[in-house]
C-alpha cells in the first residue's frame, strides 16, 4: 500500500502557472522547519534559504534566470544556497582556516547535494499543504550577478531556486524513465537501449498528447540537445572562485 507521503511525492508535477493567491508565513515556515529537519552531513547544516517575495524583485530574479515567467508569477521564489559562512565563523574562532579545505572538489560536491536534499525537503512540505513547485536550475546562469544582488559573503554560493505558490493550472504527470532503467541490485545494467526505446515511444505520446506543448521529439532527443553544449560551465566556474570555492580553472584565459 502507498502512503499518503509517498502518494503526494508520486503525484508530483511541475508548476509553472501560479495564482496570485499569497504564500501564508505559517505555511512557509513549514516549509523552511522541513528544510531544516533534512539529513545533512556531519550535522554541519549547510544550507541557507532566501525567500525573494517582492514583486519587482522576483521579476528581477526571472530574467537573470533565463525570463523564466513563472519566477515573477509564482508569490515567493527561495534560493538554496551552500553554506560554509557558519563553518568559517566556527573555524575562525579557533584560529583555523578554510582555505585548503575550499579547494577540495569534494566540498562543492557535498554543497551541492546538500541543496538537492534541501529542495526535495521544501518540494515534499509545499505540495503536501497543496501549493505548487518548481525548481530552477539557472538560479546559476548569471550566478555573479545573483551573489551581489543576494549580498552573499564568501563560501557561500547559490545552487537552486524554487517557485512555490498556488497552480493556475494541472500540467498533468509526466511519464518517467521505466524502474529497470533507474534501480539494479547488486551492480548496474548498462544494457538500456531497448528500455529507453520504449520511453522514447511513451515520451513522445505525451508531448504530442499536451494542447498547449512546443516541442516535439523524445527524451533521447532532449537529452542529446541539451548538452550538445557545456551548461553554465563558464559563468558558474567565475562565480565559484569569487566566492572562494575550488579554483577550477589553473590557466589564464581557460574560461
Amino acid at each position: 500500500m502507498i502512503n499518503n507521503i509517498i502518494d503526494c511525492m508520486v503525484k508530483h508535477r511541475s508548476i509553472r502557472s501560479y495564482t496570485d493567491k499569497a504564500v501564508s508565513e505559517e505555511d512557509l515556515n513549514s516549509i523552511i522547519r522541513a528544510v531544516q529537519a533534512a539529513p545533512n552531513w556531519v550535522n554541519l547544516q549547510l544550507v541557507s534559504v532566501i525567500a525573494i517575495k517582492d514583486t519587482q524583485r522576483r521579476k528581477f530574479f526571472s530574467h537573470l534566470c533565463g525570463d523564466q515567467p513563472h519566477i515573477a508569477e509564482a508569490p515567493v521564489f527561495l534560493i538554496f544556497c551552500a553554506d560554509y559562512n557558519r563553518v568559517d565563523i566556527a573555524c575562525k574562532e579557533k584560529g583555523q582556516t578554510l582555505d585548503e579545505v575550499m579547494q577540495d572538489i569534494d566540498t562543492v560536491i557535498v554543497g551541492a547535494h546538500e541543496t538537492g536534499i534541501a529542495l526535495e525537503a521544501a518540494t515534499v512540505a509545499a505540495e503536501s499543504l497543496g501549493l505548487g513547485t518548481v525548481p530552477i536550475g539557472d538560479v546559476r546562469k548569471n550566478a555573479q550577478e545573483v551573489i551581489r544582488e543576494l549580498q552573499l559573503p564568501k563560501y557561500v554560493f547559490p545552487m537552486l531556486g524554487l517557485c512555490v505558490g498556488y497552480p493556475a493550472n494541472d500540467p498533468g504527470l509526466k511519464p518517467r524513465l521505466p524502474k529497470e532503467a533507474v534501480y539494479f541490485e547488486e551492480k548496474y545494467n548498462p544494457d538500456l537501449k531497448d528500455k529507453l526505446d520504449a520511453y522514447d515511444k511513451a515520451y513522445a505520446k505525451y508531448l504530442l498528447e499536451r494542447p498547449w506543448n512546443n516541442r516535439v521529439g523524445n527524451w533521447s532527443d532532449l537529452a542529446a540537445d541539451f548538452y550538445l553544449h557545456p551548461f553554465h560551465y563558464r559563468g558558474v566556474a567565475k562565480a565559484l572562485e569569487r566566492q572562494g570555492f575550488i579554483s577550477i580553472c589553473k590557466k589564464e584565459g581557460e574560461i
